[in-house]
């Protein structure tokens, strides 16, 4: 059964991230969540496609996203969402283990609207996705989707 109405997107390929970022944000949020393994799947959510094609055309309320991806990566995927008007407002959040400047530069250059590297210590890591979520689900404003 196909999501009617999903406020957060989560795109990650590591089985262990999608279970740990699922509980950490569980614990404060009631919010629909969707997980798209690959970039992909996450296109293909977004804009009602392939296997989504039935699915409700509503945009989520935010997406973290993964930099390292199979098939479509996360920038690739940053790129397609700012280029089309249904999503070009959407905010996305990169988060990733990734430190290089080259991926932050290029990730904000394509209009991110936070990049967050992924702590390693699971305490700090569940903590800073609990309140990650808290703040782009509970406190940012978004426009009214026309």
């Amino acid at each position: 059964m196909l999501e009617d109405h999903v406020e957060i997107l989560l795109v990650e390929d590591n089985p262990a991230d999608v279970k740990l970022t699922l509980r950490a944000l569980k614990k404060k949020l009631a919010n629909p969540i969707h997980v798209a393994h690959d970039g992909a799947e996450a296109l293909d959510f977004l804009f009602c496609q392939g296997q989504y094609s039935g699915r409700n055309p509503a945009a989520p309320k935010v997406v973290l996203l993964d930099l390292k991806l199979p098939k479509v990566d996360g920038l690739e995927v940053l790129r397609a969402i700012r280029g089309d008007d249904r999503t070009k407002h959407l905010p996305v959040i990169m988060l990733t283990s990734s430190q290089e400047q080259q991926d932050i530069i290029a990730s904000y250059a394509l209009h991110v609207n936070s990049y967050i590297q992924k702590p390693v210590d699971f305490k700090q890591f569940e903590e800073t996705v609990s309140q990650l979520g808290f703040y782009w689900m509970m406190v940012n404003q978004v426009p009214l989707q026309r």
